[in-house]
């Protein structure tokens, strides 16, 4: 047997990330079997919002930025090197800051990653976007005031095809 070839960053941050998307995949499906739609969806958001204030911690210890957030440019430095490391390509969504304070986010149309899973296992028609969700906890951790438009609780995509917004931060 020839050795394993060595993997590059992006790779790594792939095959992690493609592998830590699946298992949350697996465990919503596996709630979703064994407590149902509406269970699921309440686990998956406590896990989500519990998981946040730890993964926002090792981040900044990571990218040795401990201080506290104070502007939108420290806000967009800190996303845009966190977003290098969990957001990649596969996940098919474009994060872009069209002016100050504000965040966008846009899917491809009807190739939002958790779109097509939830879809697969037969219940986008109930499920709660963790995907923003998950967005929306890290602000939280963060201590940053933000609005949200338009206000996503079930997949918006399953409703028109695009899955599309904004955060607006509130830096005062």
């Amino acid at each position: 047997m020839s050795m394993p070839r060595e993997l590059q960053k992006e790779e790594i941050i792939d095959l992690l990330n493609r592998c830590w998307m699946t298992h949350d995949g697996m465990w919503f499906y596996h709630c979703l079997k064994n407590f149902g739609i509406e269970k699921a969806n309440e686990l998956n958001k406590a896990a989500i919002k519990s998981l946040a204030p730890m993964e926002i911690d090792r981040i900044k210890k990571a990218l040795g930025t401990e201080k506290q957030i104070e502007n939108f440019q420290d806000f967009k430095d800190f996303f845009i090197a966190t977003s290098h490391l969990f957001i990649p390509r596969f996940m098919n969504i474009t994060m872009t800051f069209p002016k100050e304070n504000i965040l966008h986010w846009q899917f491809e149309p009807g190739n939002c990653f958790a779109y097509k899973g939830i879809k697969r296992i037969g219940a986008i028609d109930q499920y709660e976007c963790g995907v923003i969700y998950r967005l929306e906890c890290w602000f939280d951790s963060l201590g940053i005031k933000y609005n949200v438009v338009p206000q996503v609780l079930r997949c918006l995509m399953l409703d028109s095809g695009v899955c599309q917004g904004d955060f607006d931060f509130d830096f005062r």
